[in-house]
């Protein structure tokens, strides 16, 4: 170990967190926006030579300076933010680093999760912890009511773990599909698009983001969700956990501009969720089309060129219209925001609309009007 010291670096330490981003930019590494965490080690004459970040259960914007390289600096850094990490709480931590930089994490124990050649590679400190990930989801599928509703040939078909079409007997395999969604909160549109992907497959794996970067918590997310899917009954419901990334939590730090960083977050997300078709037996994804936003649209884009690369099907579904305008959750957080309750009956089921009604929801309807802006793209 150096004889270097480690200090959290607080906000309003200007000269540090100065010093700190001219390291990362010295290093081609821009200061992530979302840290919750910084520490620095000082030289005697207290210029930064490393640094490293948290955010919620990610360590993220490491680096050394090129002149203190070789000197196990990293190592120390990364010891300091587990330490930092495990007194939190955090046990199960990830990880995004530079492809040429994943041996040096291997040997400290993390985990290679995906990566995209050339960019970046997602990694964890548990060896099982993906793969563990991707059993819980087989078993959900096994115990759900969509699951025992299919015939007997089907489910020997998913459980068989089949990755070709048939079952060796001739006789197809049952479709399945998947959607992704934050449902922030849900609408008619969300509706529309869980029916018209419900009524294309046998069975529908529908994920929602459970990271509680949104402003309406996941767990009324959820339920909203849930009551406003309940007549349709070939939906399996998971939990998106740590492994579906949201774009709260994907670093940005690694990408020159804007593009990049969408184009990153994109192929990083396929990635897993490949994986997790694999593991499933998903042949197809639905996703909701996004008129106005360039995120979306751009994501859209490349989901629709990779995804049947790996044999999965991309269907982007057409936006349902309110008064001649695409229906999104951010116009009913804004008709929230403005107490418009005549025009968010035409944006929200009835189940959304009970639960914004409802005493249960003023909590939440009190953070959405304290938002300066609840238009998201």
């Amino acid at each position: 170990m150096s004889d270097y010291q480690i200090s959290k670096v607080y906000p309003s330490d200007k000269r540090t967190n100065r010093l700190v981003s001219e390291l990362l930019i010295k290093e081609g590494i821009r200061k992530d926006g979302n840290l919750d965490y910084t520490c620095a080690m000082f030289d005697d004459d207290m210029n930064v030579i490393a640094t490293g970040s948290c955010f919620g259960n990610t360590l993220r914007c490491m680096a050394v300076d090129s002149s203190h390289q070789g000197e196990g600096l990293m190592n120390e850094i990364v010891t300091h933010l587990m330490e930092v990490q495990f007194a939190r709480g955090n046990m199960h931590l990830f990880l995004y680093t530079k492809c040429n930089s994943a041996k040096f994490f291997g040997d400290l124990g993390f985990y290679e999760i995906v990566r995209v050649d050339g960019q970046i590679v997602f990694m964890e400190n548990r060896k099982t912890g993906f793969s563990g990930y991707l059993e819980k989801l087989k078993k959900e599928t096994c115990e759900c009511k969509a699951y025992a509703d299919l015939t007997d040939t089907d489910k020997r078909w998913l459980t068989g773990h089949a990755a070709a079409s048939t079952d060796g007997s001739g006789a197809s395999g049952p479709v399945i599909s998947a959607l992704v969604m934050n449902a922030n909160p849900f609408t008619l549109g969300h509706q529309y698009l869980v029916e018209t992907a419900a009524a294309s497959c046998d069975l529908l794996h529908l994920f929602i983001v459970s990271e509680d970067a949104s402003l309406v918590p996941f767990s009324v997310r959820k339920k909203l969700v849930m009551e406003g899917t309940a007549h349709l009954k070939n939906i399996c419901y998971h939990e998106s956990g740590p492994y579906i990334i949201s774009s709260a939590t994907f670093p940005s730090y690694f990408q020159k501009d804007k593009s990049a960083v969408i184009e990153s977050h994109a192929r990083l997300d396929l990635a897993v969720f490949t994986r997790i078709s694999e593991a499933l037996g998903i042949t197809c994804r639905y996703v909701g089309e996004e008129p106005t936003s360039l995120v979306t649209g751009m994501y859209n884009e490349i989901m629709a060129a990779e995804l049947p690369k790996a044999d999965i099907q991309c269907r982007i579904i057409s936006r349902k219209e309110a008064d001649g305008k695409p229906i999104s959750a951010s116009t009913v957080r804004q008709c929230l925001k403005d107490g418009d309750m005549e025009t968010l009956k035409t944006l929200v089921p009835e189940t959304t609309l009970r639960y914004f009604e409802s005493p249960e929801a003023a909590p939440v309807i009190e953070k959405i009007r304290a938002e300066a802006n609840v238009i998201h793209y």
